[in-house]
């Protein structure tokens, strides 16, 4: 977002706390988002991890699907979306992707059974599209949430802290949806979240975003955390980041999320296919891919981000792969990577940094063992 002042930009409910808690601003997908606070990137990862963070997501997009009952808009969804949206119970919540007709990804998102519609949350820089896409393509009714504020409380003291609210967030397990009293609002919570910590997404009504958040704050365990550890977090749990690792380039067997597809829309499945991309995604799935998503650990100190290529050796001139995000891992507590390689590649990669190629080992996902309430 070269050239874009704050000014120019959209704000969340929590701005004027943000500023009170001497948070560092820049411009995200259209809005103003806090980066860090005074703890830094390192010391708020390192919180998160070992007591519990509260992110402000209310950029993402909160959205309402209806239609004549929750079947119609489930199956309506299923048009667009290629995993079990009719068979989610209620008051579950599910992970999903919009795909494309040629089998690309368009958006990731979580959506839930509230009883009489699906309540959706898609990534902030799309949610425009997203929205366009539904209206676009559906029957049903599609209602983006703008009243609404979402905060995130990630990390081991997470149940604890939200406990102390509402007793009923310690009896949900992990993709759970309740609605609860926080604070005095009415809270539309799940129990899942994007650091690989166990924790809660919190939607709460917009006015009433900056008393729910002090009253996590409260807690002694409680720190507020910005983009910058939310993406440490994110990549340390080998968590897709949308325009990155994942994007209309890549299929869901690229991207090695065909985990995500259940039995019942894959082939000689009850309801298989019938959404976009199925002819090209459902094959992958079946027959495998030529590249796939990795994990990568560079050697040494020095991390290797988005854009780095990679080759087979020291010598060779034609890349083999390359990298979507990096960083530092503070929890493994060396550099990280994910990016693309051939499927199968197991061996020693090398990559180009500042014009010298160095080592890379290919290594599973996660990094890290999710802590997720079963």
């Amino acid at each position: 977002m070269r050239g874009v002042t704050l000014s120019d930009l959209l704000y969340t409910p929590l701005q004027d706390l943000h500023v009170e808690l001497g948070a560092k601003m820049v411009p995200f997908a259209g809005y103003a988002m806090p980066v860090q606070y005074p703890m830094g990137v390192m010391g708020e990862h390192i919180h998160c991890r070992t007591k519990a963070g509260l992110f402000d997501v209310s950029h993402m997009g909160q959205v309402i699907v209806r239609g004549a009952d929750y079947s119609a808009a489930a199956l309506a969804l299923e048009t667009l979306i290629p995993v079990d949206i009719l068979g989610l119970a209620e008051d579950r919540q599910r992970y999903g992707y919009f795909t494309a007709k040629d089998g690309g990804l368009l958006d990731d998102l979580m959506l839930a059974n509230r009883g009489d519609h699906v309540f959706m949350v898609v990534n902030a820089a799309r949610k425009a599209h997203d929205i366009a896409h539904m209206k676009a393509h559906l029957d049903v009714e599609v209602i983006e949430i703008t009243d609404r504020a979402l905060l995130a409380l990630q990390g081991p003291s997470a149940e604890t802290v939200l406990a102390s609210l509402d007793s009923s967030a310690a009896k949900m397990r992990f993709m759970d949806v309740a609605t609860l009293s926080i604070a005095g609002a009415e809270a539309w919570v799940s129990r899942s979240g994007y650091t690989g910590e166990d924790g809660y997404e919190i939607s709460v009504p917009a006015d009433q975003a900056t008393d729910v958040a002090r009253a996590l704050l409260d807690h002694e365990d409680v720190a507020p955390i910005g983009l910058g550890a939310r993406d440490s977090l994110r990549l340390e749990a080998g968590l897709c980041l949308y325009g990155h690792d994942m994007d209309a380039v890549h299929t869901p067997a690229d991207a090695a999320l065909g985990w995500a597809i259940q039995k019942v829309r894959r082939t000689g499945g009850a309801r298989a296919g019938g959404f976009l991309g199925a002819d090209v995604i459902l094959p992958e799935l079946e027959t495998g891919v030529a590249r796939k998503r990795c994990g990568l650990r560079p050697e040494g100190r020095a991390p290797m981000r988005e854009g780095v290529v990679l080759f087979e050796n020291e010598t060779t001139t034609h890349p083999i792969g390359i990298i979507t995000s990096g960083g530092f891992g503070p929890t493994v507590g060396g550099p990280i990577a994910m990016g693309y390689l051939p499927s199968g590649y197991n061996r020693t990669v090398y990559g180009e940094l500042r014009g010298k190629r160095l080592p890379l080992t290919v290594t599973p996902l996660p990094f890290i063992s999710a802590n997720f309430k079963r």
